[in-house]
């Protein structure tokens, strides 16, 4: 069956068929908004059942438990969409300064500039009390993230374009700038009293640019002429 004949049958499907496939994605929406608005452990199966407009059971049916529900939150939202930078990397022609700017933007657009980004101060401030779901979000988002990272500082050192620095510090060095913007998203008068002024884009790119002039190499300098 071709893809136009599916796009059909999904179009003349009784509703009622159509929305038991959205619901789903409708219970990951609900429970990514309640987990950025209330906290993890705050946050109860019936309200996310209640924010969907199902029962309790309904949830249970799709997602065990609030853990596994927190889970697919994560992998739709944040560790799913971490496959597009590998297209990026692999097509990518421009310098390493430049591929840099590019992934803290595409960061922004993907996940920083989404509802995802209160995941981030959500670790910070329950990431201890709930170890298995740390350890998952550790493994899921973290060290692929940082992989990309590492990949990108990489580069630019092996085409001579980054001073050979140590790649764990370069990489945790980008990696706060994004945790940050993220946090003052969810926490602004925690992090910043004029976050509302903030333009996140020219703050990514001011930013890029400073991290790429401190890890680019430096000009040689002229030899002084014999006298």
């Amino acid at each position: 069956m071709t893809s136009a004949h599916l796009l059909e049958r999904t179009a003349h499907a009784p509703r009622r068929e159509r929305r038991k496939d959205e619901r789903p994605a409708e219970l990951l929406d609900a429970a990514l908004a309640l987990f950025v608005e209330k906290g993890y452990a705050a946050t109860r199966m019936e309200e996310v059942a209640a924010r969907a407009g199902v029962s309790k059971g309904t949830v249970f049916l799709y997602f065990p438990s609030k853990l596994e529900l927190f889970k697919q939150v994560v992998r739709r939202n944040i560790s799913g969409r971490l496959g597009l930078w590998d297209g990026r990397f692999a097509d990518f022609a421009g310098s390493s300064a430049e591929l840099l700017r590019l992934t803290m933007l595409l960061w922004w657009e993907r996940i920083g500039s989404t509802p995802a980004s209160g995941i981030s101060k959500l670790m910070v401030s329950e990431g201890q009390n709930f170890p298995e779901m740390a350890e998952f979000f550790h493994h899921e988002v973290i060290v692929p993230g940082q992989l990309i990272l590492h990949r990108l500082i990489e580069r630019g050192i092996e085409r001579g374009e980054f001073r050979p620095v140590c790649v764990e510090h370069a990489v945790q060095g980008v990696v706060s700038v994004m945790v940050f913007l993220a946090l003052s998203r969810h926490s602004p008068n925690a992090c910043t009293q004029n976050f509302m002024t903030l333009d996140p884009v020219a703050y990514l790119h001011h930013h890029a640019d400073l991290i790429a002039r401190g890890l680019a190499v430096a000009p040689a300098q002229p030899k002084e002429s014999l006298r």
